[in-house]
C-alpha cells in the first residue's frame, strides 16, 4: 500500500526507522526490537542505506527479511551517490518484484573519508533527479501496482547542512514534490519550534504533502552527542542539555531525562495535528515501546 492511501488527515501515523546490523549480535538484537515494535502495528517502516550505498546488499536483505517474514510494510530508503542508472533500476526492479510499494529517495551522503565527492558522476545529481527516475521506472509498468512506487523525501527543518540559503533550501524541497514525492519525513529534531517553522515555510514555498516529524529519544549524552554530528549539527535545547548535564553519571536517569522529553515533543506535535511520527529507533524497541505507552498507543501486548 501507498504511504499516501495511508496518510489520512482525521489521524496521525506512527512509524519506525530501522538499519542493516554489521554483527551476529547486532542483528540478533535488530531482529529482537523488529519482534517487538510489530506489536505496536506501524503503518510503515523504513530501512536505511549507508552512505556512499555502503549497505546496499545488507539493506536488500533487511527489506527482504521484513517483507516476507513479518506484517510490516517495509520503505527501503535509496539514494544517488554512487549509482549509475542500470544500479538504479535493477534494484528498483528486485524491489517491485518484492512487493515493494514505497521508496525514501534521498541524494544521499558521500562515501566515508571523501572530501571531494563529485556528485556530477552520478546518474542523479540529487534527489529531486531521483524522484523523477523512479517516475520514468513507474510509467515502464513494471511494477506489480499500475501506479509504481510511492515516494517520499526527506526534510529538513533546521537547514540542510548542505545548503546555508534557506530560502534556495525550500525550492531544491518544492523541486522533489513537484518531481512527484507524496510526503515529506523529516531529519531528527529535539525543538518543536523548528518543525513548526519548516512548516510554515513548506506551506508558503507552496508544498502540500503531508510532513512526518523524525522523532530520536535521548538514551545517552554519548549517543545525543554522536546523532547531533551526524544529522548536520542538531540544536539541543538548553533546557534539555541543563537536565542532562545535572544527571549525566547516572545513565538511568538520563533515560528517562530523554524519554520524558521526546513524549513531550510526541504530545504537542500530535496536539498540533502532525501527519505523522516517524521514530528514530536505532535499532532498540524499549525507548519506542515506552515513549508510545505513555501516550497511550501501544497495544497492551507490546506495552507489557
Amino acid at each position: 500500500m501507498h504511504i499516501r492511501d495511508i496518510l489520512q488527515p482525521s489521524r496521525s501515523t506512527f512509524s519506525f526507522e530501522f538499519f542493516p546490523a554489521n554483527t551476529t549480535e547486532g542483528r540478533d538484537r535488530l531482529n529482537d526490537t523488529i519482534t517487538q515494535l510489530s506489536g505496536c502495528q506501524p503503518d510503515f517502516v523504513s530501512i536505511t542505506y549507508g552512505a556512499g550505498g555502503s549497505t546496499r546488499d545488507a539493506t536488500r536483505q533487511l527489506v527482504e527479511h521484513v517483507r516476507q517474514s513479518t506484517p510490516l510494510n517495509p520503505v527501503p530508503h535509496f539514494t544517488c551517490v554512487n549509482h549509475q542508472r542500470q544500479d538504479i533500476d535493477s534494484i528498483l526492479g528486485h524491489y517491485a518484484g518484492l512487493g515493494i510499494s514505497n521508496i525514501l529517495a534521498l541524494r544521499g551522503d558521500a562515501p566515508r573519508g571523501s572530501t571531494s565527492y563529485d556528485h556530477g558522476k552520478d546518474f542523479c545529481v540529487n534527489g529531486a533527479d531521483l524522484v523523477r527516475h523512479i517516475q520514468t521506472f513507474n510509467e515502464s509498468g513494471v511494477h506489480f501496482d499500475k501506479r509504481g512506487f510511492g515516494i517520499g523525501v526527506a526534510g529538513f527543518p533546521e537547514g540542510h547542512p548542505g545548503t546555508p540559503n534557506r530560502v534556495l533550501e525550500m525550492d531544491y524541497l518544492k523541486a522533489k514534490i513537484d518531481a512527484g514525492a507524496d510526503y515529506i519525513c523529516t531529519q531528527l529534531f529535539f525543538d518543536n519550534h523548528y518543525f513548526h517553522d519548516f512548516r510554515e515555510r513548506c506551506d508558503l514555498a507552496g508544498i502540500r504533502v503531508p510532513i512526518l516529524a523524525g522523532i530520536l529519544p535521548v538514551t545517552s549524552m554519548a549517543g545525543l552527542k554522536r546523532m547531533a554530528e551526524l544529522s548536520g549539527g542538531t540544536n539541543v535545547p538548553a533546557r534539555l542539555l541543563k537536565s542532562l548535564s545535572r544527571v549525566q553519571d547516572d545513565p538511568a536517569a538520563v533515560i528517562e531525562i530523554g524519554l520524558h522529553h521526546a513524549t513531550e515533543q510526541c504530545s504537542e506535535l500530535l496536539y498540533h495535528g502532525v501527519a505523522g511520527i516517524h521514530f528514530y529507533t536505532l535499532n532498540q524497541a524499549a525507548p519506542t515501546l515506552e515513549i508510545l505507552k505513555r501516550l497511550g498507543r501501544a497495544p497492551a501486548k507490546a506495552a507489557a
